[in-house]
């Protein structure tokens, strides 16, 4: 019978000057990153309104789903994704709708 992959937990907390820590956890390995969310970008998203962490946590869904863990940088912001991924903006709002829709 073939396995299937684990999904990699996200762990999202804020931090006191503002950053968010993240911890992926997969069945191997374990990374951390810290986060960084520009105020302007949640605005230039239309998500103002949006908890940082469930933007940081959607956000990494988008980069785990094209790079593993251990590839993504320790320490960036939110903003630098859209230079290695043109895509982000377009496709964020799908990562946050499933995982609003989630059980």
């Amino acid at each position: 019978m073939p396995s299937v992959p684990s999904v990699p937990t996200v762990l999202v907390s804020r931090q006191g000057d503002g950053a968010y820590a993240v911890r992926v956890r997969g069945p191997k390995s374990e990374t951390s990153h810290v986060v960084s969310v520009p105020a302007a970008l949640a605005q230039s998203l239309g998500l103002s309104d949006l908890p940082g962490e469930e933007l940081v946590r959607a956000s990494f869904a988008f980069l785990l789903d094209r790079e593993p863990a251990g590839s993504i940088l320790p320490r960036f912001s939110l903003e630098s994704i859209s230079r290695y991924f043109p895509e982000y903006s377009s496709e964020l709002r799908n990562y946050l709708a499933y995982w609003r829709d989630a059980p």
